[in-house]
């Protein structure tokens, strides 16, 4: 069997058109977005809408809660879909819903999305205070039950102490080195030592904001960044998690970076500027365009091994470590 392409964060605005797509381009599994701010209930909503995606167009995408799931796309020709939060707010205040939620699908939680949570400091924050007594015993239970700790919108502070207290290795889902391009949301040489040192998984965003040159970042640059995180950290330990907003309307962003929380509209990264959704780099407009990565790991030098991994057979090694419950 092939290696599976595998994209592990994406925002997409879902339609039967967007599940062509990723057949189109050979996508194998997804992680896709279930709760930014929701509360449990709305989050559920959000699962059951799932669901009827699944009866609809069951040729083209199926749930996905194990490493075998990506094999059973791959056989039968569909893309796998996995379940995953961006913010823990759909646990509310109770620490058994975590194993609730992962027995509803949810595979990846971040601790946080900018802002402080219950759990621990957002990227945002001025001062990180690192995770919380709650955060900590949810850490405990996401590792017992089998769902991922993901830090990609969290403090430096609040990261570390993450992987050191996780007994199982943690992802960075969507991000990229901030020695590469200084965005807010990037991360540390330091923090992706550490992820990376401890079996940990990072996912390369192909979110503009996070890109050296934003949205005229070329192709060729963004697999340079890859290589050199290859020499520093392991390309084993490496991914795509593109953070693709695709077909959203700019109403969702005030919804993704507000929630409710605020009044004040927050434009991310600090800008006026960057009120909407930026456009995408020409060389990955949508996940027909999948195979222009794979390309560009070629030719800024990586063997076609490292090229398979960095697509996907990494992930895949993760989910297979990480999905189940600790006996």
């Amino acid at each position: 069997m092939k290696t599976p392409v595998i994209d592990n964060l994406q925002y997409v605005n879902w339609s039967e058109t967007v599940f062509r797509q990723l057949r189109a381009g050979g996508v194998d599994a997804i992680h896709v977005t279930i709760a930014y701010h929701e509360s449990f209930r709305e989050a559920v909503l959000n699962v059951s809408q799932w669901n009827r995606w699944f009866e609809q167009y069951p040729d083209l995408i199926m749930r996905g809660v194990s490493g075998d799931c990506v094999r059973k796309a791959m056989e039968t020709g569909r893309t796998a879909v996995f379940f995953g939060f961006q913010n823990p707010s759909p646990i509310e205040d109770d620490i058994g819903l975590i194993e609730v939620w992962h027995q509803l699908g949810i595979r990846f939680m971040q601790l946080t999305y900018n802002n402080q949570s219950l759990l621990a400091t957002g990227c945002y924050e001025d001062d990180d205070t690192g995770l919380t007594r709650f955060g900590r015993q949810a850490v405990d239970e996401m590792n017992r039950v089998g769902m991922v700790v993901d830090m990609s919108h969290s403090g430096d502070r609040s990261t570390l102490e993450a992987i050191e207290h996780s007994i199982r290795p943690i992802a960075i889902t969507h991000a990229n080195p901030k020695w590469w391009h200084n965005a807010l949301r990037n991360k540390t040489d330091e923090v992706l030592r550490a992820l990376t040192g401890s079996g940990g998984m990072l996912g390369f965003s192909m979110y503009p904001h996070h890109l050296k040159d934003g949205s005229d970042c070329t192709l060729e640059s963004f697999c340079q960044m890859i290589a050199e995180a290859a020499t520093r950290y392991g390309a084993q330990n490496l991914g795509l998690g593109s953070d693709l907003c695709q077909d959203q309307p700019d109403s969702v962003v005030t919804w993704m970076r507000n929630g409710r929380w605020s009044k004040q509209l927050d434009y991310g990264e600090g800008s006026a500027t960057n009120a909407g959704f930026p456009v995408q780099p020409s060389w990955f407009t949508d996940n027909r365009d999948m195979a222009n990565i794979s390309a560009g790991l070629l030719k800024v030098g990586f063997a076609q091994s490292d090229v398979d991994g960095i697509m996907g057979g990494n992930w895949l090694r993760f989910y297979d470590q990480s999905f189940a419950g600790l006996s």
